[in-house]
């Protein structure tokens, strides 16, 4: 039996011509682009858009441009036009309800409120991460790169500072050289290490602005240390991110969990796929999936190369490895 197909005409109001182009894009590529990846057929005149295709994914679609037509409105830039990534993650985005998880309801209470804006999980799994980060104070995030485990952590922790429900936030990773030794880098230890850490400033300065984390950084409301500094501390009243954290050891591992103190919350985020420990030394975050595996009051959130909101391309890589590894 094959799949009912249905009609839906929508209207984007305002009618701007402007808008309307740069929802479109450049002969019409935003919505070729959407076509390919939603498996539905768009025409339009004027303001009036049909879409046609199955129910759902021609609702999820409908929202997709309503959500976009909005964004013309807002759009930063001279050109003032939709870029290619926008319309990749509205899509991203769209799934949520595309693939049938889209309780409207629940979806908005995984959205984070920060300085710089509204963050909001592209997909389903981010936003039962983003769940699961709200009510437990252990949570693992595995997965490939680009499917936002670090971006999501650092943005709940700042929610949590915002709202004082924690004093300070506590971002860390191991220092392994990915091929490089960190002797011959030059600078003292704080200088070899920064660049490990810098995709944690990053999404910081991205929240808070560059000045608000300079100043939080220098009262150590936040503070961001190689791994090796945890030995010996108990933290309390703190967020806690353990990033890349397939590069830990076993031993590391236990000795970070084991720093949890009262009213902290941690996420350890990691690909166990990009393991770069010595050949031979196992990845204390593949030893922790098993030993922790029936341990109950934390969450494990695995992600998959569909879960990918960095450009489409990194999708098709991270999928051809996987699909590599199960052939071997």
């Amino acid at each position: 039996m094959s799949p009912t197909v249905t009609t839906l005409d929508i209207e984007l109001e305002p009618a701007d011509s402007r808008r309307l182009a740069e929802l479109c894009g450049p002969f019409d590529e935003n919505l070729k682009h959407v076509e390919r990846r939603l498996g539905i057929e768009i025409t339009h005149r004027n303001s009036t858009f049909r879409l046609i295709g199955q129910k759902h994914t021609v609702d999820a679609a409908a929202k997709l441009l309503r959500d976009l037509y909005v964004e013309t409105a807002t759009v930063k830039g001279t050109a003032g036009e939709i870029e290619p990534q926008q319309v990749h993650l509205a899509i991203q985005q769209a799934n949520i309800l595309e693939q049938g998880y889209g309780d409207p309801a629940a979806e908005k209470m995984t959205h984070i409120k920060t300085k710089r804006g509204l963050i909001k999980p592209r997909n389903h799994n981010q936003a039962e991460y983003v769940r699961a980060i709200l009510s437990h104070d252990v949570n693992f995030g595995i997965g490939p790169a680009g499917t936002g485990k670090t971006y999501l952590a650092v943005a709940c922790a700042v929610d949590a500072l915002e709202r004082q429900e924690v004093r300070r936030i506590l971002l860390t990773r191991p220092a392994v050289e990915a091929g490089e030794k960190l002797g011959f880098l030059p600078g003292d230890l704080a200088q070899k290490v920064d660049p490990y850490l810098r995709p944690l400033y990053d999404a910081l300065f991205e929240m808070l602005g560059f000045e608000r984390v300079e100043k939080l950084i220098e009262r150590n409301v936040i503070e961001v240390a190689p791994l090796a500094y945890m030995r010996g501390r108990t933290l309390n009243d703190a967020f806690i991110i353990l990033d890349e954290s397939q590069n830990t050891t076993s031993e590391q591992m236990k000795m970070f969990l084991t720093r949890i103190g009262f009213n902290s919350r941690a996420v350890i985020t990691g690909d166990i796929t990009q393991v770069d420990l010595p050949r031979g030394q196992k990845s204390g975050l593949r030893h922790v999936i098993e030993v922790l595996r029936n341990v109950t009051d934390l969450s494990f959130t695995f992600f998959q190369a569909g879960d990918v909101v960095r450009h489409p391309v990194v999708q098709r890589i991270v999928q051809a490895y996987e699909d590599f590894d199960e052939r071997k």
